[in-house]
């Protein structure tokens, strides 16, 4: 009989002994950078020869990893790796395969310092950001754990006469599982466990920002006992290998998170017939958001200001959850501006191993040219209130930005950026706040911040997203109580974290025996 589910607790890094912990942890990670890792197979590492390099985004130079490359080959091996395994894997009981990822659980509970040290490193994540990480990735296994045991007692058809009824859930079979560089243990953490406490095989190709990390899940379901086989770890280039690993004939589904473009994609692919192929492919994608935080004029002003920054800044705004618009009456408006930068001013931004910063670094390169050039946008379409520069320092910096006046329609209103830019817009009325809110392609997360509980109702009946929340910031989502997946261009829906989810990686096959 299995606990009742609770939360993983953050550790609290202004008692000395958790920061010291933390700080030996880093230190003890940096005398491993720059170690060489191969793929891993069938229980094994496999090392091609073609390999690539995992950087530190908050000192841009410095190596953390060197990762082998897979290539269409090596995903043929794991491939015929995992079909073999998941013959066997499928006919274990859920409540052993739970039993696995409740093992894992507890390794990563103690490597907790560990793995907040390499999202440090190689996420630029600030201490904070990443210990919420790896809590998450431990709330995952915990509850896909138990939630293999409960779908595995659903019953699922009623009784007929003379007949046995029956529904059972079977798994799908062999998938790829591609998770995001933003939650690089969580997200991961997540797919991966779903897909496999349910039964199936999976071929796991991390990010190419976050390898290392990645690593560190593979090591810990090894350890926990997780057999040879049934989860195998293929890096590489997205160019080479995803459509190859996407389209091939005996990859039953795909799981992913990521962008919408990248998402749609994936679909698109999926969709289509390669020979040889038996099934329809099931596709799970969680992709971006545009997502916006209503203020009326009769909330508590300094906590809804609180909520926006913490929010749009929080991991430098590359959440898909992050608030990337505040849409305020126009009664509190000039107030609101005010107060969210001054708060904004306030925060700090520097290299994400010093506990004292709120914000490290964006990924890489890439990142900051994107979000550089967003921020020349905003300064064409808006009033810029603070930020709008790189800041000091040898990594990927940005200043948390702000601009206010920004017209519906804009860019800066319509475009996920994914990173520290803010769009503020004056709105008459509440129901204008809330179509704007609406009015965009994307539809994940959302606040509003309101006394008034006429207006809280029609927020949870019109405002789109699949995550609302009410007088509270819009990111956050908490295994269990928060089931995470938004509705339009921001995916599939796929309640992550939910009681329906792990139906996601499971088929329903119906049985009748007829009683003589």
């Amino acid at each position: 009989m299995l606990s009742e589910f609770r939360n993983e607790p953050y550790v609290d890094f202004s008692k000395p002994e958790i920061r010291k912990a933390q700080e030996e942890a880093l230190s003890r990670i940096s005398r491993e950078f720059s170690n060489e890792y191969g793929l891993f197979i069938n229980g094994r590492e496999v090392k091609t020869g073609r390999t690539f390099k995992s950087y530190n985004p908050s000192h841009k130079d410095q190596v953390l990893a060197v990762f082998h490359k897979a290539g269409k080959e090596e995903v043929d091996l794991a491939l015929q790796a995992a079909l073999a395994a998941q013959e066997k894997w499928k006919t274990i009981d859920a409540k052993e395969r739970a039993i696995v990822l409740l093992k894992a659980a507890q390794i990563l509970r103690k490597r907790k310092a560990e793995v907040n040290a390499w999202m440090i490193s190689e996420a630029g994540k600030t201490w904070i950001e990443a210990e919420a990480d790896t809590a998450e990735a431990i709330d995952f296994l915990e509850f896909y754990g138990r939630e293999a045991v409960r779908w595995s007692e659903i019953k699922g058809a009623l009784p007929f006469a003379n007949e046995a009824t029956e529904l059972r859930y079977i798994p799908l079979g062999v998938g790829a599982v591609i998770p995001p560089w933003n939650f690089p243990m969580a997200i991961l953490t997540g797919m991966s466990s779903a897909a496999l406490v349910t039964g199936n095989a999976v071929l796991l190709k991390p990010a190419s920002d976050t390898p290392a990390i990645g690593w560190q899940f593979v090591k810990i379901m090894q350890e926990a006992g997780l057999p040879d086989g049934v989860l195998n770890f293929i890096p590489g280039s997205g160019a080479e290998i995803g459509d190859y690993l996407v389209s091939h004939p005996q990859i039953r589904f795909i799981s992913f998170t990521g962008s919408k473009e990248v998402g749609l994609h994936i679909a698109e692919l999926a969709a289509r017939c390669s020979p040889g192929q038996i099934w329809i492919k099931r596709v799970v994608a969680e992709m971006g958001g545009k997502d916006s935080i209503v203020v009326d004029s009769d909330c508590d002003l300094n906590e809804a200001a609180t909520a926006i920054v913490f929010s749009a800044f929080g991991y430098q705004g590359q959440k898909c959850s992050a608030c990337s618009r505040a849409i305020v009456l126009e009664q509190v408006y000039d107030q609101l501006l005010e107060l969210i930068s001054a708060k904004t001013k306030a925060l700090s931004v520097g290299p994400s191993e010093d506990p004292a910063m709120y914000m490290g670094p964006v990924i890489n390169a890439a990142a900051e040219k994107k979000i550089l050039e967003y921020i020349e946008i905003g300064k064409k379409e808006g009033r810029l209130l603070t930020g709008g520069a790189k800041a000091a320092g040898d990594g990927y910096f940005i200043q948390p930005t702000i601009f206010a006046d920004i017209q519906p329609g804009a860019r800066l209103d319509q475009e996920e950026i994914f990173g520290p830019v803010l769009a503020v817009i004056k709105v008459k009325d509440f129901d204008q706040a809330l179509a704007i809110a609406n009015a965009t392609e994307y539809g994940l997360t959302g606040a509003v911040w309101t006394r008034d509980r006429y207006k809280i109702e029609k927020a949870k009946d019109t405002f789109h997203v699949g995550n609302l929340y009410i007088n509270r910031k819009c990111t956050g989502a908490m295994v269990g109580a928060h089931p995470f997946g938004g509705f339009n261009m921001s995916g599939t829906d796929s309640k992550a974290g939910g009681m329906d989810y792990l139906g996601l990686f499971l088929q329903a096959k119906s049985i009748a025996e007829r009683l003589f």
